[in-house]
């Protein structure tokens, strides 16, 4: 099963009807800066999707920093897109792949099934010297029934079981890099450290070149998983964790679900412990 596709497959598709396509640059630092990107050019006929403002539900004392969005409100933005059940859907990003696996996972929660992301992102696409435009495409409408797969997601009543019993299935990875893995550095959450028990596969480790790495290599990443236990993914606020995710499922590892609220929810109760060093 693919879950990318290259720029030479889109360049070649541009008109295809039954082909989307989503711009989902964003900068974490510079949270209009996707859009501004955007309106400045962009893949002929995507339409722009937010991490904020479409991927995300508003931030509330629970829930993590990115939330994930209402799907009556999701679907809303997608049937506007001209997306339904039978189309191809192509999401790009600047390259880094974080943010078009973020709508890649959505999509797919969704039900659908013909949702990729494109390797090397726009970055790859100016390189090539392949075409651009400002023009903001019409919105069109469209019909979306939803199949949710609700194996796909990971609640925090689930993963707080895994600590409150010790238990060692399913595995927790935690995407973030290193260093806030082990608790020595965090710029963001309200502590430093890890969900007791998780185990640290960078979610970064898993591209190369703006590119995700082949099954191959993702399997060799996750050498010692068994690919029948089951998997729960989180990073700090359930974005990182997508790429990591999509690895996971290029790897071959079927029963692999992600913990969206990821550490910035857990932590969001004082109650819960937190680790730190390696496990």
């Amino acid at each position: 099963m693919n879950f990318v596709v290259n720029k030479e497959w889109l360049v070649e598709n541009l008109n295809n009807k039954d082909v989307k396509i989503v711009d989902c640059r964003f900068a974490l630092g510079d949270p209009e800066e996707g859009e501004r990107l955007y309106r400045e050019n962009h893949i002929p006929g995507a339409f722009y999707f937010d991490l904020e403002k479409h991927l995300s539900a508003p931030v509330s004392e629970h829930g993590g920093r990115h939330p994930l969005p209402k799907i009556e409100r999701f679907i809303l933005e997608i049937v506007k897109a001209g997306i339904d059940n039978t189309k191809t859907v192509i999401a790009y990003d600047g390259g880094e792949g974080q943010f078009a696996s973020r709508f890649w996972w959505l999509l797919a929660y969704l039900g659908h099934e013909k949702v990729y992301v494109l390797n090397e992102g726009f970055r790859g696409w100016i390189k090539a010297d392949y075409p651009v435009t400002e023009e903001i495409p019409k919105g069109e409408s469209a019909s979306f029934h939803v199949h949710l797969q609700k194996e796909m997601l990971a609640t925090y009543e689930e993963v707080k079981e895994i600590v409150d019993s010790a238990k060692k299935s399913p595995v927790l990875i935690d995407s973030r890099d290193e260093a806030r893995y082990l608790g020595e550095f965090e710029p963001i959450d309200r502590v430093a450290g890890h969900i007791p028990g998780a185990i640290n596969k960078c979610w970064s480790d898993g591209l190369e070149e703006d590119s995700f790495k082949n099954s191959e290599e993702q399997k060799l990443r996750f050498a010692g998983l068994r690919q029948d236990e089951p998997i729960i993914v989180y990073c700090g606020s359930g974005v990182t964790a997508t790429p990591n995710y999509i690895a996971l499922k290029m790897a071959g590892y079927e029963q692999v679900k992600l913990y969206a609220g990821s550490y910035s929810d857990w932590v969001s109760y004082e109650e819960n412990p937190v680790a730190k060093g390696k496990e």
